[in-house]
């Protein structure tokens, strides 16, 4: 297991079939890095309680809002036309990565926020995938389930 969250969501997201479902995730609205974040804190045990939720989510909203979402705006508006524009495209790819360099800085922050969280203390696991996702009756639960067979064939 990875011990740094960027390295483990390289990882994770490198498994079959956990891309398509980040995506599918993504494109339903949640936040895909909040959502590798409580996968890597449900694999390392990290206890989870309403608080710790809230502070995660106060640290990645303002910055996806601000910094993540308007980098894939811009990237999904300019895909068609970039297909017909070598210049587009070539800005189209300098924006990717600098989407994927704000995504990398939240994860940094996101596992700032989690220093010195303590491990579950009971039998219980702790479900931070569906805490993060929200209800038990989630549309993407499909998606969920693919994250967690992908964490547990780790």
């Amino acid at each position: 297991m990875q011990t740094d969250l960027w390295n483990y969501c390289l990882n994770l997201y490198a498994r079959p079939g956990v891309e398509p479902a980040c995506l599918h995730l993504q494109s339903q609205g949640l936040d895909v890095c909040l959502v590798l974040c409580a996968a890597w804190l449900e694999e390392r045990g990290v206890a989870c309680d309403e608080a710790r939720l809230g502070q995660l989510k106060a640290c990645a909203g303002p910055w996806q809002r601000e910094v993540v979402q308007p980098l894939r705006l811009l990237r999904t508006h300019w895909r068609e036309a970039a297909t017909r524009d070598d210049a587009l495209a070539a800005l189209r790819k300098q924006i990717k990565s600098l989407e994927l360099e704000a995504e990398r800085t939240l994860l940094q922050r996101l596992e700032s926020v989690t220093q010195g969280w303590s491990t579950v203390q009971s039998q219980e696991p702790c479900d931070w995938l569906q805490r993060v996702a929200g209800n038990a009756d989630h549309p993407d639960c499909d998606a969920l389930h693919t994250l967690r067979a992908a964490i547990n064939n780790a």
